[in-house]
């Protein structure tokens, strides 16, 4: 029952959140200059991710980012993409939601992954989609960086495998 008047809550909240979470990557001026062109530049506590374009410009997404101890920092690079994936949860979603099934297919609106993802070296995170635009902008994932649909499209078609990813607090 607390399962069912959370999820329901939670579609509630995704409802209310809708035009709050529209797909609006933004070009903006930004004092990012320590990264090369072509960084993308997570800041968590802002949960914006950038895509470093020259010396002062990228293009800025809002996203969904590591819940309180789930979060984490570094520097890693893409080492896959993929469109309509399937998801396999991990050991600890796993543990924490034992009825998840193993894989759940893409294209599924079960499917946490939406529309696209973007794998990260040496873990097992992504950037990816959502098919629940209301958690953007907010401390949702456990770990991932999650993007609305069609701002993870956009991202998806202007970086390639290999492309540097800094996540910062």
């Amino acid at each position: 029952m607390r399962i069912a008047v959370a999820l329901a809550a939670t579609m509630g909240f995704g409802v209310l959140m809708l035009t709050a979470a529209e797909a609006r990557p933004e070009m903006v001026g930004t004092n990012l200059a320590d990264y090369s062109p072509g960084t993308i530049v997570v800041k968590t506590s802002e949960r914006r991710l950038y895509l470093i374009l020259d010396n002062g410009h990228a293009v800025r997404y809002p996203v969904g980012v590591g819940k309180a101890g789930k979060q984490w920092a570094g520097t890693t690079k893409i080492d896959g993409k993929y469109l309509n994936p399937a998801w396999a949860p991990p050991a600890e979603v796993k543990r924490d939601k034992p009825n998840i099934p193993d894989v759940i297919p893409g294209g599924s609106p079960r499917n946490p992954m939406g529309v696209a993802a973007m794998t990260l070296s040496g873990g097992e995170y992504a950037i990816h989609g959502t098919n629940v635009p209301g958690s953007i902008g907010g401390f949702v994932s456990y770990g991932c960086i999650r993007m609305l649909n069609d701002d993870i499209t956009d991202l998806y078609g202007r970086v390639p495998v290999g492309t540097t990813v800094v996540v910062t607090h």
